[in-house]
């Protein structure tokens, strides 16, 4: 009987010169499924969001979170003897993933080119904001440079006060998503017997996707359909938005199959004849009178957890907007493990987002420990390149190799 793979990736190793939250988002998702990703870190300081935000034993939440089940290797990539150590893992690995602006990756010496020169296998996946091309491709960026040149941030907030931002890194979630798919597909191209392959993921063209409706509406109507920012609640369609309940917000969305119905949750048959809102464009176009209506039924339930068991009773799509600690206690997301509890090495235990990607064949969570900094420098180079010890101590005297202590279990 053939021995039971660990997961999905198994067998699969990656270079991963990534940071912040877009390129380690899709590195975390695949070792989540098995892969073993080389985290490199560019000395003397390691990923740049390490010490960044609420920290615990030292150790930054943030960077815990996008890091969990990585192998830290930091190096000064700038040197000789760094580029030696970078070239020699390229050609033992699968992928190669980073995200540095457009130019970087090739100035450390390992552009496209010399990857694919070095290890004709390696596919290789680039995230940037705008790309490796095209006259945007040389600026920085980051989550919200990319949706505000994508026409995302101008569809979000009330129409008659500036625009918002979301307070979660949407894009850059979503973006490593897109890079985990184009990955994925290069390997079965490549187990196809394809070639490896380049990937160019952008910020801008994962915003841009997210395009519901308006970007085909606003060409074939040649811009009479012109999107404006909704607010609470959506132009094509109502109900459809955020309403005010009793205690607090709740979204209601009520297609025009579930329109009647409604209107008898409410106990307002009357309205289903009405011919303000007989027809779903009225509803549209009449929403300002409409949306107090459905307000007032809402605010007289002796509850909004009343008002939300009668509509969801008739089956209509409804939910309370819950802040962030009332979704991480919520009862399904806690059951199926969307909010689940870690425990790391000094920062204890603790509650983060678990794995949105799920498989039968595979269905507990890997425990996954975010590395220390250059915690994995002797075992990743005598695994791969056969480094001595005497070897390993000398470049890290010289500070081509930078690690950090790691607190014994005592101290924790």
């Amino acid at each position: 009987m053939a021995k039971k793979r660990k997961h999905l990736l198994d067998g699969i190793t990656v270079l991963d010169l990534t940071q912040h939250v877009a390129g380690p988002s899709c590195t975390r998702m695949m070792a989540e499924m098995g892969a073993e990703i080389i985290k490199v870190e560019l000395a003397p300081y390691g990923e740049q969001i390490r010490n960044m935000g609420y920290q615990k034993g030292g150790r930054g939440i943030y960077f815990l979170q996008q890091n969990r089940g990585k192998k830290s290797l930091c190096i000064d990539a700038k040197t000789q003897e760094g580029k030696k150590i970078l070239h020699g893992l390229i050609k033992k690995v699968d992928v190669l993933v980073e995200n540095f602006a457009p130019g970087v990756i090739g100035r450390l010496g390992c552009s496209w080119e010399v990857v694919h020169a070095l290890n004709p296998e390696c596919i290789m996946c680039s995230i940037s904001t705008f790309g490796q091309t095209g006259p945007l491709s040389e600026l920085p960026g980051f989550d919200y440079i990319g949706q505000s040149y994508a026409g995302i941030t101008g569809l979000i907030g009330d129409p008659d006060k500036a625009p918002s931002i979301p307070a979660a890194a949407l894009g850059d979630t979503m973006t490593g998503a897109h890079a985990l798919a184009a990955i994925n597909a290069a390997l079965f191209h490549r187990a196809m017997g394809g070639e490896a392959e380049f990937i160019d993921v952008t910020l801008l063209d994962s915003y841009f996707h997210c395009h519901e409706m308006y970007v085909g509406y606003y060409s074939a109507s040649e811009g009479k359909l012109a999107p404006k920012r909704p607010g609470s609640h959506h132009r094509l369609g109502c109900p459809m938005g955020v309403f005010t309940g009793k205690d607090g917000y709740i979204t209601i969305i009520a297609t025009p199959p579930q329109w009647e119905r409604m209107c008898d949750v409410m106990e307002m048959p009357e309205l289903k004849t009405d011919p303000r809102f007989a027809d779903p464009n009225d509803r549209i176009r009449r929403r300002r009178e409409l949306i107090p209506i459905i307000e007032q039924w809402l605010q007289s339930q002796d509850s909004d957890a009343e008002a939300i068991a009668k509509l969801e009773a008739a089956r209509i799509p409804v939910a309370p907007v819950l802040s962030v600690p009332e979704a991480m206690e919520h009862p399904h997301l806690v059951e199926r493990g969307t909010v689940r509890s870690v425990t790391q090495r000094g920062a204890g235990t603790f509650k983060m987002p678990g794995m949105p990607l799920r498989f039968a064949g595979y269905p507990d969570e890997n425990e996954l420990e975010a590395p220390y900094k250059g915690e994995h420098n002797s075992e990743i180079l005598e695994k791969y390149l056969d480094y001595s010890p005497q070897q390993i101590a000398d470049l890290t005297a010289s500070g081509v190799l930078v690690d950090e202590d790691i607190p014994s279990a005592s101290s924790q």
